[in-house]
């Protein structure tokens, strides 16, 4: 979004659509050098539109707005790659209204959406606990 000071003053980066990333915000904003303290008026569009690809393609997760993406990216990257996958998944498709919830109990898009994300968590603690099993064996086993 470019401001009434623009280019002396860099325009505002943001996604509209959901991103599980570490350097894009929960509001969608998107943390780039460029678009802050690199920023020169003679800073184009389209190179702050490269950076923001290269960013997308090759995460900083040491300066991650998105303390969870930027941890799981640095400590668990399958992990990582299957929350953004989920998030893709549920954001970036337009889907056909639903109904709402009926007396069967049948799903609206966003009770799906929640069980999806409560799934992905289910797994994500009981592969830490067969994690911490099998370093607990491993312990063992030196003794």
């Amino acid at each position: 979004m470019l401001g009434s000071d623009f280019p002396s003053a860099p325009p505002r980066g943001f996604f509209l659509t959901k991103i599980f990333h570490p350097n894009i915000a929960a509001n969608g904003d998107i943390c780039v050098n460029t678009l802050k303290r690199d920023w020169t008026s003679e800073t184009s569009l389209s190179h702050v539109l490269a950076v923001i690809r290269c960013l997308l393609i090759v995460p900083f997760p040491e300066s991650s707005l998105n303390d969870e993406a930027g941890k799981l990216f640095m400590t668990c990257y399958d992990e990582y790659a299957a929350r953004a996958r989920l998030f893709t998944d549920l954001h970036s498709i337009k889907r056909k209204p639903s109904p709402a919830k009926s007396a069967t109990g049948s799903l609206t898009e966003n009770n799906a959406a929640d069980a999806a994300v409560a799934e992905v968590e289910k797994q994500k603690v009981e592969k830490q606990k067969k994690k911490q099993k099998e370093n607990k064996k491993k312990g063992l086993k030196r003794l």
